[in-house]
């Protein structure tokens, strides 16, 4: 066990300081506005050359310290939280194999080598999602995956259309062809691969599924890593996206998804999967802006976003893990008492999350709302952007309601405790980080602040708006004995919000269902219907009538044998006479 706790912290100390030093090196580029284009040639065999091509540039050096500080964190944690699993040695591999992939992605400025590191993250994100090895595991898994090839299949077409262009580095052509209408062609398709990736309507029932995998595998994956490739992806070819209807309809999905994440986690019990609807809210948030063309906006709030969301699934780990594995928050309670510190890492991260002034969520969220109210978009947009900022805070009151204050409604003998020291050096090395992250990367990326001037009212109407989904949050939650359930009335609108308007029955069976009906009836019809009858089935029932007309001839009976005899005595008698 020793040598698997030092596998552990070898890696650990390995990506913290690759981590650490990414940040300070994209901190001299971002300084300098230096842009790192490298080719390594792979192969070269007479006339022909492989090529491969890496860009660093500020973005992708500071997305993948980010990347490397999270998973650093998170195989420390995973030290203790998978310490009875015999085969950690396998799971810290796959994780380092995940990350390799992400960086892969990062770093490619070539569809050829995104596409290698986009599939490893698939296939990696497949093992580590079934890790547990039953069948709600495999069943997500297989979501997982079937949902993810999609995008993979637009990114493979992108490929073939980008054949008439003489080199795949898509980012020769993103400038000067940005009006042709193959390339335009390409930017459809990559934004179809990015919607699956980071689950966009209608591609959204795989992320709440995907919380069958364990939790540092969450931490990881769902807050900094699978979810925001498509985000850095589009980050990456947004100047294909301006001035098209394309980006238009990407504001319309991805307000949509931020909306019905929202809503569907105000009637979620599972912890987990109210962190999963909160990062897909959060995922349409940041799709939204990127379609209305703040790319650095966005890429802002995907940083701070992976800060906080890794310390809320940590917390959210060390409490499951503390409850012997029970995520229901109606069994939590009065966790506050009992487990202090991980509590208070875990409303610090609510709170960044919800917006809270200072925290981390804070500076990329207001900066984002107040863009939006400056910007020119219609009432519906405006509505799903501040409606789902409420709802963020409701559920994230609501959370908290239930699970740290009130009674404890989980068993009398109790193993609730705060002695994990592993556990909680990663949680409040992330709490420090969710505080102190948003304002230094506000320094840091927006060199030059910008003016913004808004009337007193539109100012303060994202703190209204936080404060409003507060107070409604508590009226939810505060619920006693012999209370009418006023969600009971809207049994229908609640079943419909509650399972994400049924996108995870239609992904999964509206898919499965009718092919699988069609497949009946042609087997009912052909197979083992007419094929059958005049197949098979004919040849045998006349065959058989054959052989029993002859079996008849073949019984010794004295009158068959005499008619015989006459009959082949006819037939000879009649041949003698047509010779003669």
């Amino acid at each position: 066990m020793n040598m698997l706790i030092n596998y552990c912290k070898i890696s650990f100390y390995f990506l913290i300081f690759i981590s650490s030093s990414l940040f300070l090196i994209s901190l001299k580029f971002l300084l300098n506005d230096l842009v790192y284009f490298i080719e390594w040639e792979v192969l070269s065999l007479q006339s022909m050359s492989i090529v491969m091509t890496f860009l660093f540039d500020w973005m992708s050096l500071m997305f993948m310290s980010f990347v490397l500080l999270i998973s650093s964190l998170v195989i420390f944690y995973s030290n203790q939280y998978m310490e009875e699993d015999y085969n950690i040695n396998r799971f810290i591999l796959l994780v380092l194999m995940f990350v390799m992939s992400m960086m892969l992605l990062i770093i490619s400025p070539n569809l050829i080598s995104i596409l290698l590191g986009w599939d490893g993250l698939g296939l990696v994100s497949y093992c580590l999602v079934i890790y547990f090895q039953n069948v709600k595991s495999y069943n997500a898994g297989m979501l997982t995956a079937l949902s993810n090839r999609i995008g993979d299949v637009a990114l493979l077409l992108a490929i073939a259309w980008m054949l008439n262009y003489g080199s795949w580095n898509y980012i020769f052509y993103l400038d000067m062809m940005k009006n042709n209408f193959e390339m335009m062609i390409i930017g459809a398709l990559v934004m179809l691969a990015a919607m699956t990736k980071s689950a966009q309507i209608p591609f959204s029932s795989w992320l709440p599924a995907a919380m069958a995998a364990p939790t540092p595998v969450s931490a990881l994956v769902h807050s900094s890593t699978l979810v925001t490739a498509g985000v850095y992806l589009l980050i990456r070819f947004n100047d294909l996206l301006m001035n098209w209807w394309m980006s238009q309809f990407l504001l319309l999905v991805s307000g949509l998804t931020m909306f019905m994440a929202g809503l569907g986690a105000n009637f979620e019990f599972d912890l987990k999967k109210i962190i999963a609807l909160s990062t897909l809210s959060q995922l349409g948030l940041m799709m939204s802006i990127l379609s209305m063309g703040f790319y650095k906006l966005a890429f802002f709030h995907l940083l701070t976003h992976a800060l906080f969301k890794a310390l809320l699934f940590m917390c959210a780990g060390s409490i499951i893990h503390n409850m012997k594995n029970s995520q229901d928050i109606r069994m939590m309670g009065s966790l506050s008492m009992s487990m202090p510190l991980t509590c208070s890492c875990f409303n610090v991260a609510n709170l960044a999350l919800c917006g809270m002034p200072f925290l981390a969520g804070f500076y990329s969220k207001d900066l984002i709302l107040e863009m939006v109210m400056l910007s020119y978009v219609n009432i519906f947009v405006f509505f799903l952007f501040f409606f789902s900022t409420g709802l963020t805070v409701c559920y994230s009151f609501r959370l908290c309601f239930y699970s740290m204050t009130g009674n404890f409604n989980s068993s009398s003998l109790h193993p609730l405790n705060d002695s994990g020291w592993v556990m909680l050096f990663s949680i409040c090395f992330l709490m420090v980080m969710a505080v102190i992250g948003g304002s230094m990367l506000s320094w840091l990326i927006f060199l030059n602040p910008a003016m913004i001037c808004l009337p007193l009212e539109m100012k303060l109407l994202t703190l209204f708006v936080c404060l409003l989904g507060g107070f409604i949050g508590y009226l939810l939650s505060n619920v006693g004995l012999f209370f009418i359930n006023k969600a009971l009335y809207f049994y229908n609108f609640t079943n419909f919000v509650g399972s994400m308007w049924f996108m995870p029955v239609i992904s999964t069976l509206g898919v499965v269902n009718y092919p699988l009906k069609l497949g009946l009836y042609s087997y009912k019809s052909f197979d083992q219907g007419w094929s059958e009858f005049f197949g098979s089935q004919m040849i045998y029932m006349q065959l058989k009538s054959y052989s029993l007309y002859l079996q008849e001839f073949q019984k010794n009976n004295l009158k068959i044998y005499l008619l015989s005899y006459m009959l082949w005595f006819i037939i000879l008698l009649m041949l003698v006479v047509m010779v003669n």
